[in-house]
Formats: C-alpha cells, sequence, structure tokens
C-alpha cells in the first residue's frame, strides 16, 4: 500500500517552491490563514501545522496581529567559544544592530548559583537584542555584579559595542570561562521575542566568567535559533620542544 503524503507537508512543498523560484518574494505578507485553507481546500489547524513547517525552516515569521510574512534569508552566526563576541557572515543588504535595555534587580533562583553569591545580592542585568533589518537575530542576558556595572548606561540604549566597552573597562583580567551549550526548544517567551516556531530548536548558552581571584564576574545566557547558528571551537595542542645537549 502506497503512502500519502500528509496535506500539511503537500502545502508547506508548494509555498516553499514558490519562495525559492521568486514567485513570492522575501518580506512579502501571505495571504491570511483563512483564505489560504479555503485556497488549498484544508481546515485552518492543518493550514496552520503546514505553516509551522516552514517557519521551523526560517522560511515564514509569524508577526503577532500583522500575519505571516517570507523571511529575508538571514546572517548565520558563528558562536566562538571562550568568551568572544558572536561573528555573523557579511551581508550588503541590512546591518545588525542591536538595542539594550539595563535593568538593577536582586539575585534569585539560578543567578545565585551562576555568580556565586547569595540570594537578594545586587546585580545589573543587560538584556541585548540583536536584529538584522526588522527581524530579531538573537538574545543575550548578561548579569553582573552591581559595583562592576558602569554608571553611566541609559536603561535603552542602540550601541551594544559602548555597552560591552564599558563592561569590559571595569571587569578584572579574566582567568576562567566556563561555557555550557545545549540545543533544546524554545521558552514561550523566547520564541515570540525572537519570532520563532516554537518547533525550532535554539542553541542555549550558559558563559561564567571568573577573575584569577575565583570570583565571578560575568554570567551570560544566550539563546541562538538553531536555522542560523553554528559553534566553533578551537583547540590549541602544545608540542614539547626538545633540544639535546651540546
Amino acid at each position: 500500500m502506497q503512502s500519502v503524503t500528509p496535506r500539511r507537508h503537500v502545502i508547506a512543498d508548494d509555498i516553499r517552491n514558490k519562495i525559492s523560484t521568486g514567485r513570492i518574494k522575501a518580506g512579502a505578507r501571505l495571504p491570511s490563514e483563512a483564505q489560504l485553507a479555503s485556497r488549498y481546500g484544508v481546515s485552518t489547524a492543518t493550514l496552520r501545522s503546514a505553516l509551522s513547517v516552514l517557519q521551523g525552516e526560517g522560511l515564514v515569521e509569524k508577526i503577532h496581529g500583522k500575519g505571516n510574512f517570507v523571511m529575508h534569508p538571514l546572517r548565520r552566526i558563528t558562536y566562538v567559544g571562550g568568551g568572544h563576541t558572536l561573528r555573523t557572515e557579511r551581508s550588503a543588504e541590512s546591518a545588525l544592530h542591536v538595542s539594550v535595555r539595563t535593568t538593577n534587580l536582586q539575585a534569585h533562583g539560578q543567578l545565585t548559583c551562576l555568580l556565586k553569591v547569595s540570594a537578594s545580592s545586587p546585580l545589573t542585568e543587560f538584556l541585548c537584542l540583536t536584529h538584522e533589518g526588522k527581524s530579531p537575530h538573537s538574545l543575550a542576558r548578561i548579569y553582573v555584579p552591581r559595583d562592576l556595572s558602569p554608571t553611566d548606561v541609559p536603561a535603552e540604549s542602540h550601541c551594544g559595542k559602548s555597552v560591552e566597552a564599558k563592561l569590559a573597562e571595569l571587569r578584572p583580567p579574566l582567568a576562567e570561562v566556563r561555557e555550557r551549550v545545549c540545543a533544546r526548544p524554545p521558552t514561550p517567551e523566547e520564541a515570540a521575542t525572537l519570532r520563532i516556531s516554537s518547533a525550532l530548536s535554539v542553541l542555549a548558552i550558559t558563559r561564567v566568567a571568573a577573575d584569577r581571584t575565583g570570583r565571578v564576574v560575568e554570567a551570560a545566557l544566550l539563546v541562538l535559533p538553531g536555522d542560523r547558528t553554528d559553534a566553533l571551537f578551537t583547540t590549541h595542542h602544545m608540542t614539547d620542544e626538545r633540544t639535546s645537549g651540546g
């Protein structure tokens, strides 16, 4: 007995083909879900299932209250270990920009363990959201002890490099950077913020940096969509140079 391809995959294949051949342009808004369901002769639930396939592939994004849009090809992210910044492929079409929201808070839950501080210790959170054009690109939450937080950073900023430089000025020399990398589904908040499908895995990186005294001076929680992320780790092996005595 021949297997029958589920209708959602047939619909996804048709829309994907129209996108790849340029019949539906990047940035274009798709017809409403009701219109598409009627066009393909399926229920709205089946149509949404087909769209979720395309959302998981990074071809379509759903913007709440506006509809489904064909995504522009996004630059890939390369995460480099050791506390380096993210690298992205060059693109002539649009530049990346970072918005930073700064909040003072008290340590709680996971933060007490990551930063090795007691509950209610004063911290500063830097919520960094990177955009490419109008599309969210990646998300990072950086936490530092309050005494290592610059006092002249506004609550809302659009200059991520400036904030990064100010943090580096106050931070003592690092002796260790520990990173834990895992793939997982996004939380509902992360999916909404990054405008990705809840079916798309993200690369979640927990990075903890300590100074020479062993004090944790920074903890970062990074969320990178799996459809555009690579992780690169380079190991340099030291070789013994042996010379014969003369």
